[in-house]
């Protein structure tokens, strides 16, 4: 959801704040004031093109700005190009920076980013349909997702057999390279695994427990001498502490006979005597064990310089490299050296595994062609349906054909989605995208995401049971979708936007009074002269503001009792 979006010396706008909520956000203004220009902020901010013409006459820079809820989705887009996303809950904070040179910098959660992870992040955060172009086309896996989530169709089995049939047939392509290639390979392999399996590595931290003992043999005397004088001092000499500790008890408890006061005291002191025994054993059995020995300091250093060796050649490209790393480095160059003299047996069991996977993933594809093809004859009934009550005379189809050349093959399944319409009468039907009018794509898109949601929903309910839980989509905004409309088709827009915001977050831009009157959020865009400068501003409106708002688009500028009234009786209506 789009929390907040922020201009400041873009266009006409010297500084502009709008804070949206979750529904129906739709913002109005007169001819003009600057609608449009908020929304081709947002478009910047999801990746569009940029232009040092959108700088503020006398500004150094645009800055723009928006927050979005976080989302699983985009915290794996920010962690996969190197930007900390915190907790997936958190929000994604983006910025961009137009300069009036014709420079731009990106930031993203305040970390300097690139147009290109803007344009990444955008689908899952926002999907903008303007009069003239669509920000995150309406392409094959929005309408594949959208077909998916109307019915219930859930890809797991799909997305596990077509992971399965990749794994072997890229096991079977790197077995079947030149033979040339391959014996060049097994050689280096060969070497690799007898060098690192001549080193006899018998722990992962080998090295760490012979520098320890390093340690101890470097300092093998001071060692000894520290040793036995912490046990004389403790135990053996006139005066040691476990003897004055063992004296002073008995005095202690002496007086605990007498006095209870002195009952903890005297615990004490016996637990001291217990640790001061325990501390001079240990340093006791310390000092039998430290010997001075040149050759087995010899013999650890050698060890270390070889084992630092096989660090640095097989120990990872990181600044820590492991012995345990390198360990799974031979055992990996084993299982490889393994299958390449393996290479005939392992190719014919290759092949036949390859065959079943493919025959799974087929099954599975096949399956799910059938329940495509079954949900995409009930969504075009119900979408045309919806679509013909927008002041729209169209025919609609969902289209899905299997394309099972393993080429084709993914995750998704092998089916390739297309919406196509005819909006015309003896006209082909013509993909979706084709549509000549930004308008008509707009109320389209509207008409399919209502279908799809209430049926989603009526899924939820109980009304049919889903195979899919699948995510509400990303929030959706609508650029003037009332073009070409009025009256009664208009309600039915804004009714229809109001069905939709109930389950995901919708920003509209519209001139007609019907549609204004189903908003959750009202935001008002004005322009005035301030200073001899063009002012744009945006502010969200109270109950009574809307009133007056609404009546200004029924009768212009004059407001009248009877616009007046006509805008109450809008505003009832719609609730």
């Amino acid at each position: 959801m789009l929390l907040e979006l922020r201009a400041e010396n873009y266009a006409v706008i010297d500084q502009a704040v709008a804070s949206f909520g979750p529904g129906l956000n739709l913002l109005t203004g007169e001819t003009g004031a600057g609608k449009s220009i908020l929304i081709d902020a947002l478009a910047l901010l999801l990746g569009g093109k940029a232009s040092s013409d959108v700088v503020r006459h006398g500004a150094e820079k645009a800055v723009l700005g928006c927050v979005f809820e976080g989302t699983q989705g985009a915290a794996a887009i920010l962690e996969a190009n190197g930007i900390d996303a915190g907790a997936f809950s958190d929000d994604i904070l983006l910025r961009r920076e137009i300069a009036a040179g014709g420079k731009g910098r990106v930031f993203v959660n305040n970390q300097p980013a690139t147009v290109a992870v803007l344009r990444e992040l955008a689908p899952e955060l926002g999907l903008i349909h303007t009069q003239g172009e669509t920000l995150g086309s309406f392409d094959q896996s929005q309408q594949r997702g959208l077909l998916d989530r109307f019915g219930g169709i859930a890809t797991e089995d799909v997305a596990a057999a077509f992971a399965a049939w990749r794994t072997t047939t890229e096991r079977l392509a790197e077995l079947q390279a030149s033979e040339q290639d391959r014996m060049r390979m097994a050689d280096l392999w060969r070497f690799q695994a007898k060098e690192i399996g001549d080193a006899q590595l018998t722990a992962e931290d080998e090295d760490a427990q012979l520098e320890a003992e390093k340690l101890v043999l470097a300092n093998a005397e001071k060692l000894y001498t520290a040793a036995r004088s912490a046990h004389e001092l403790l135990y053996e000499q006139e005066g040691a502490a476990e003897a004055t500790l063992s004296a002073a008890l008995k005095h202690v408890e002496e007086l605990a006979k007498y006095d209870t006061r002195f009952v903890e005291p005297a615990r004490q002191l016996a637990v001291a005597k217990v640790a001061v025994e325990d501390v001079s054993a240990e340093a006791r059995d310390f000092a039998e064990k430290v010997h001075a020995s040149p050759e087995r300091l010899a013999e650890i250093e050698d060890r270390l310089a070889a084992l630092d060796r096989l660090k640095r050649k097989y120990g990872g490209a990181g600044v820590s490299q492991t012995l345990a790393e390198v360990m799974r480095f031979g055992e990996e160059a084993a299982r490889r050296l393994a299958e390449v003299e393996n290479r005939d047996e392992l190719l014919a069991e290759l092949r036949i595994r390859q065959e079943q996977d493919a025959a799974a993933y087929r099954a599975v594809a096949t399956k799910l062609t059938a329940e495509r093809t079954a949900a995409a004859a009930r969504l075009e009934k119900l979408a045309t349906v919806e679509i013909n009550d927008l002041a729209m005379n169209v025919r609609f189809k969902v289209q899905v054909t299997a394309v099972d050349e393993t080429a084709n093959w993914t995750a998704h399944g092998w089916d390739r989605i297309e919406c196509l319409i005819a909006t015309n009468a003896g006209e082909p039907l013509k993909p979706l995208d084709e549509i000549a009018s930004g308008g008509e794509m707009s109320r389209v898109l509207l008409a399919l995401k209502v279908t799809v949601e209430e049926s989603f929903a009526a899924g939820s309910a109980g009304h049919g049971k889903k195979k899919a839980q699948l995510p509400t989509p990303r929030m959706l905004v609508f650029d003037e979708i009332d073009i070409g409309i009025g009256g009664r088709a208009a309600e039915a827009v804004g009714r229809k936007l109001k069905a939709l915001a109930k389950r995901q977050q919708v920003v509209c831009i519209t001139h007609l009074p019907q549609i204004a009157a189903f908003a959750d959020q009202h935001f008002l865009i004005e322009k005035a002269d301030k200073g001899g400068r063009t002012r744009t501003s945006v502010r969200r409106m109270e109950e009574g503001e809307r009133e007056q708002e609404i009546a200004r688009m029924l009768s212009g500028a004059k407001l009248t009792e009877s616009s007046l009234e006509h805008a109450r009786q809008l505003l009832k209506s719609s609730r």
